[in-house]
């Protein structure tokens, strides 16, 4: 019986009899039936809830439900007395409710006008459904529905930290709803007041940074030591004749370059003749390092190395410069050695090596030196990439650029004699190569070829493609045949200084060095001819790329994960 004296209704369908009236109720079998014998008290389980049931309601225990007699079309009922109240003024809810409420950690509460919470008291017929909600509590399926809503509560705190907007958001004290209306007691809209413990909680996880983490529990998010994927790294060249700066994302194969900076300063302007930086060089030079501190600072770089080559290194007053490119940039400057310069130039070009090549003469013409790299492959077993740089056999650094080269002999106006006075200038610093003789040996073979990456060579390939505008897509990677090199330097020999000017692919700035790195790239050819010449129009910049990002471990693939974590996931499989 219900608190207004009416009968409740039967669970079930009633199926009508011959007068018109509803007859005994049609069970079902399955989880219901058993649920609904449960609350009735007919079931085993229920038995223990049906007598506290009785005890609270003074019903006797033995009477089952009322059944409704079809007399002269009326329903006598029988009284019942009424519910017994509660401590705190409220009346007491149907025990089956108050049964699922506990089931699911929602147990209402009275709020009062002032907003504190207040738990309504156990009854006596509290530990009867105490013990069915154990029951329930331990079972498999309430505990996955208990993971379920600690998920959705934990989403729920963490969205509202992040500043997601939520209706309904989880307090961190006690895991219940606020904004959800109360169901007895206070008011309908009466919420829990946010404490002070709830406020540092959400400042916390918004200042904290939640490490994403891959399929194999290894975490990602590791930007203090470059290791995201989503990290940027920047490469800065400051050579003798340009300022170059890489800023770079590291992808699943290499990395997409984000944005890059290249100016002419010629910044070892006479040093071969004084041996001292001038100061007009010198400031072109800090004046196109301040733009590359400001792109730095825009991209938020994570990772950077900052070199300077052949122009600081000969230079008596490089430390002096270097140390005023700190004070007026704030970049900090690395002078490298000349096996560095070489390694990083291998680094760079890697990828451009032919795969059945047994070895490469990589050169890189400067504007202060020249590096000449010998990798001896024959025995690399399938190595490519950054792993060639274990197979450089031989180096040299020639004290021969562009820049010094063409001050020593003239770029302008470059008639067949001084060109050949340059040739010779390059090639008497060929003859201190060690190990010449079996680089020769390896060439008789015919799988070597030769890899230049400077602006001579590309600006070769790009004279010999015809194009109208330089495009680093098409000259990079490019292949030239000996005799096509050979072509292109006497063409550009027999080309005048204006005509130089105009190419597209020289340009002003290029017309009187562009000779003197043919020069070099000529005594080059004449000591080891090589029946091809690969172009990479790449360098330092990129090398250094490729050795951050490979110290960092972001191409490092891990099938399986770590130790710990395969322990893991047997243990938990």
């Amino acid at each position: 019986m219900t608190q207004s004296g009416q009968e409740p209704p039967e669970n079930g369908r009633r199926t009508a009899d011959v007068s018109g009236n509803s007859g005994t109720p049609q069970e079902f079998k399955g989880p219901g039936r058993r649920r609904r014998k449960r609350r009735s008290g007919q079931g085993p389980k229920g038995k223990a809830a049906a007598q506290e049931n009785a005890a609270a309601t003074g019903t006797p225990q033995g009477a089952g439900p009322v059944q409704a007699q079809a007399v002269s079309g009326t329903v006598e009922t029988t009284s019942q007395p009424p519910a017994q109240p509660v401590a705190d003024g409220g009346t007491a809810s149907n025990p089956g409710k108050r049964r699922k409420k506990r089931r699911r950690g929602r147990n209402p509460a009275h709020a009062g006008n002032d907003g504190a919470v207040n738990r309504r008291p156990l009854s006596a017929s509290d530990d009867g459904d105490a013990a069915q909600g154990t029951d329930a509590a331990t079972s498999l399926k309430g505990k996955k529905a208990a993971r379920r809503r600690g998920r959705r509560r934990r989403q729920s705190v963490n969205g509202a930290a992040d500043g997601a907007p939520s209706e309904a958001r989880a307090t961190p004290d006690t895991g219940s709803l606020r904004d959800k209306p109360s169901h007895a007691g206070g008011p309908a809209n009466a919420v829990r007041e946010p404490s002070a413990r709830d406020a540092d909680i959400r400042l916390a996880k918004s200042q904290e940074k939640q490490p994403r983490t891959n399929w194999n529990g290894v975490a990602k998010d590791r930007a203090r030591n470059g290791h995201h994927r989503g990290s940027l790294y920047a490469a800065l060249d400051l050579g003798t004749n340009n300022c170059r700066l890489l800023i770079a994302r590291p992808e699943e194969r290499g990395f997409r370059v984000v944005d890059a900076y290249s100016r002419i300063v010629r910044l070892g302007e006479g040093v071969g003749s004084n041996k001292r930086l001038g100061e007009a060089a010198m400031d072109r030079a800090i004046d196109a390092l301040a733009n590359c501190h400001r792109k730095l600072a825009d991209r938020g770089v994570s990772r950077s190395r900052l070199i300077a080559t052949e122009a600081c290194r000969a230079a008596e007053n490089g430390a002096e410069f270097i140390e005023r490119v700190q004070s007026e940039t704030g970049l900090a400057l690395e002078v490298v050695n000349r096996e560095t310069e070489a390694r990083l130039a291998v680094a760079g070009c890697a990828s451009l090596v032919d795969h059945d090549a047994d070895g490469v003469i990589l050169f890189d013409i400067g504007g202060g030196s020249s590096e000449i790299v010998w990798l001896d492959l024959r025995n690399r077993c399938g190595a490519r990439g950054y792993a060639l740089t274990r197979f450089i056999r031989s180096w040299i650094s020639l004290p021969v650029g562009v820049v010094n080269l063409a001050e020593r002999h003239g770029g302008v106006h470059v008639t067949p004699d001084v060109f050949e006075d340059m040739v010779e200038d390059a090639a008497g610093h060929l003859a201190s190569f060690n190990l010449a003789s079996s680089l020769t040996e390896a060439i008789s073979s015919g799988k070597v070829h030769m890899l230049g990456t400077s602006g001579t060579v590309t600006t070769l390939a790009g004279v010999h493609l015809g194009l109208k505008r330089y495009d680093r897509r098409r000259v990079d990677g490019t292949w030239l045949e000996d005799g096509d090199v050979g072509r292109m330097i006497d063409q550009l020999r027999d080309m005048p200084y204006e005509a130089r000017v105009e190419n597209p692919c020289i340009g002003a700035d290029r017309a009187d060095l562009v000779l003197a790195g043919c020069a070099i790239l000529e005594a080059i050819r004449r000591r080891w001819s090589c029946s091809r010449l690969r172009v990479a129009d790449r360098g330092l910049r990129e090398g250094i790329l490729t050795e951050l990002m490979s110290a960092d471990g972001v191409w490092t693939h891990r099938k399986c994960g770590n130790r710990q974590d395969r322990g893991r996931q047997r243990n938990r499989a």
